[in-house]
């Protein structure tokens, strides 16, 4: 039992670890939600171990897509505070994160440069 909590434990750290977007920046959203799937896996597993006939492995699977799920609209909302919105000399809006000029997307979601 021990052994799959810090298994579950340790795979939901892993994967925040790598979570980023293509471009060198963190991904919010990829981030949180791998934080929370983990973190969630881990309670799952406790409670369902310590619930009375209930099973820790069906618990830490509730557990993991309820916290990754919490997680990534945690994490989302931070990626939009994150936006800035500018106005190019044509009149055409893009966004820029982190008050970075070095990763902009257009309305459509192209990378600008």
């Amino acid at each position: 039992m021990n052994k799959a909590i810090i298994a579950i434990a340790g795979a939901g750290l892993l994967a925040s670890a790598c979570a980023s977007d293509p471009y060198g920046g963190t991904n919010q959203t990829v981030r949180q939600g791998a934080i929370g799937a983990g973190l969630g896996a881990v309670a799952g597993a406790v409670i369902g171990n310590n619930v009375g006939g209930g099973n820790a492995a069906t618990g830490a699977l509730i557990g993991g897509a309820l916290g990754g799920a919490a997680g990534a609209v945690r994490g989302s909302q931070a990626d939009r505070n994150n936006q800035q919105r500018y106005r190019d000399s044509q009149g055409r809006y893009y966004y820029c994160y982190d008050n970075r000029q070095d990763e902009c997307y257009w309305d459509n979601g192209q990378r600008r440069y």
